[in-house]
């Protein structure tokens, strides 16, 4: 159980870093057509992509997790369970009902669940 429950957040975090990724041109052009300051503008795609990254880089921990389910304790899970969810919930507070969001609120409540199901 602990490893399906870590199957789903592993295709929803790739899924979501990789068209987060594919949108990075239209957030791009969006910086360069406003009257952001150049850093600010900098920064938004840097922060655009690190997004992408970390979802990625997550998605990575909870397949080799599938592979080897106790190279990690519960706790570092249930730790970084905490950016999926943390990050869900930021969305939620600055933009409102998106899905995006569901997507890793449901991927979080699965990384946190998983070491229960050990």
């Amino acid at each position: 159980m602990s490893r399906t429950l870590l199957v789903l957040p592993a295709l929803l975090l790739t899924f979501g870093g990789v068209t987060h990724a594919r949108a990075f041109g239209k957030a791009a052009a969006a910086v360069a057509q406003s009257n952001l300051d150049p850093f600010f503008g900098r920064a938004l795609k840097a922060l655009w992509l690190m997004d992408s990254a970390g979802m990625l880089v997550l998605a990575a921990v909870c397949v080799a997790l599938v592979v080897r389910p106790h190279v990690a304790p519960g706790r570092v899970l249930a730790l970084l369970s905490l950016i999926p969810l943390s990050t869900a919930v930021l969305l939620y507070a600055f933009i409102g009902n998106f899905p995006p969001a569901h997507m890793l609120m449901i991927a979080g409540a699965a990384m946190a669940a998983a070491p229960l199901a050990r």
